[in-house]
């Protein structure tokens, strides 16, 4: 038997642990939480702890699904510290802070969200000898600046957080997953921001990305569709050699040159507990960051705000939301996962990227780390 610390008390981290009930060899120790414990609704109140020691302590492997960076950062450096491997559903801590981390212990992103879903689907289109152009995610609405009401309503009917529920809908989520698709994979982007097509034909339009991607000498590339009522997937486009153009045409992938591979669903803590079996018995990391990131995530004011205003989160508020760019400009902007906490010491209009004047960025673990990153 193999014991499992859980850190997150969300949709994930709860959804994991009732998975881990059923399983024959993996039990759930320990899970952590910030709040009371009293205040916490968890199917197995009984392993609730605030104490990160006792998180820690006899744990064969970690789980870290809190969404947050800051917390992440000092979780995942107490687990390498003790050698536990650990595997995540965060790709927020990965664009921000995930690469220091890559030398030092064991660090892999989960499959069953949709960069852990990517990085799968491209170990199995690779080893049939597919050759990827695009890395694709599916999203199937998009409203840069929702509505508290609408969200507050999404929230309660989903059973999700409202932070979650509104990075959702903003596109902030999707601008970090393929941040974090396009460090660990080795991809590019076509823009910041992505191009993100709006089509009813998913497979033209993913097909229309590999034709940008080669157009532009991008090489592969990370990207995603807006495609309204599709699976809530990923997808790869990819090319094979010639020979087997007639094969691939009579096995229903079409005339070529670009095949179309579609994983139509991702399952989130199911998959991961596949993962988890994974690293136990000793499999290399399915994704992470990289050692040196190309893309990051920056915060995009949502409105205008004035110096004094409080910055309590970014990621998931009515405030910012995020978009990728290069790494290397994270010099001038702030990487949106360490919009924690803040407080703004100069005016913001809405649609400006906020820059490292505009604000007081408190110290913390996260902030050193990143800021070694940028030296490198």
């Amino acid at each position: 038997m193999s014991f499992i610390a859980i850190c997150g008390t969300g949709f994930i981290g709860v959804g994991l642990a009732l998975a881990l009930e059923r399983h024959p060899r993996l039990k759930v120790s320990q899970v952590y939480t910030r709040r009371p414990l009293r205040e916490v609704e968890h199917p197995f109140p009984e392993v609730l702890t605030n104490d990160r020691e006792k998180l820690l302590s006899g744990c064969d492997l970690l789980v870290e699904c809190s969404g947050d960076v800051l917390l992440a950062s000092e979780i995942v450096a107490a687990a390498h510290q003790r050698g536990i491997p650990v595997v995540t559903m965060n790709s927020e801590f990965h664009v921000t802070v995930g690469s220091a981390f890559v030398d030092t212990g064991y660090l892999t992103e989960a499959e069953g969200d949709q960069p852990g879903s990517l990085a799968a689907l491209n170990e199995k289109v690779t080893a049939m000898g597919f050759r990827p152009v695009v890395f694709g995610n599916i999203k199937g609405f998009l409203n840069t600046k929702p509505s508290r009401e609408d969200m507050v309503f999404w929230s309660e009917k989903q059973g999700i957080s409202l932070p979650q529920v509104t990075a959702f809908t903003d596109g902030t989520k999707i601008q970090i997953e393929q941040a974090l698709v396009a460090n660990g994979l080795g991809a590019n982007l076509l823009r910041s921001g992505m191009m993100g097509p709006d089509s009813p034909d998913l497979e033209a339009a993913a097909k229309q990305l590999a034709e940008m991607a080669e157009e532009h000498e991008a090489g592969p590339v990370s990207d995603y569709v807006l495609n309204a009522g599709g699976p809530a997937g990923v997808f790869v486009v990819a090319r094979h050699d010639a020979e087997q153009q007639r094969f691939l045409k009579y096995l229903k992938l079409g005339d070529g040159p670009y095949y179309f591979l579609l994983q139509p669903f991702h399952l989130c803590h199911l998959e991961m507990v596949g993962t988890i079996e994974a690293v136990l018995n000793g499999r290399q990391p399915l994704l992470n960051n990289g050692r040196k990131p190309s893309v990051g995530v920056c915060a995009i004011a949502k409105a205008d705000m004035e110096a004094g205003d409080i910055v309590t989160r970014a990621l998931g508020s009515f405030a910012f939301r995020g978009e990728t760019l290069p790494f290397e400009q994270h010099r001038d902007f702030v990487p949106i996962g360490l919009l924690q906490d803040c407080q703004l010491i100069d005016t913001i209009r809405e649609g400006d990227r906020v820059r490292w004047d505009h604000v007081t960025v408190p110290d913390s673990l996260a902030l050193r780390l990143f800021n070694t990153l940028l030296e490198e």
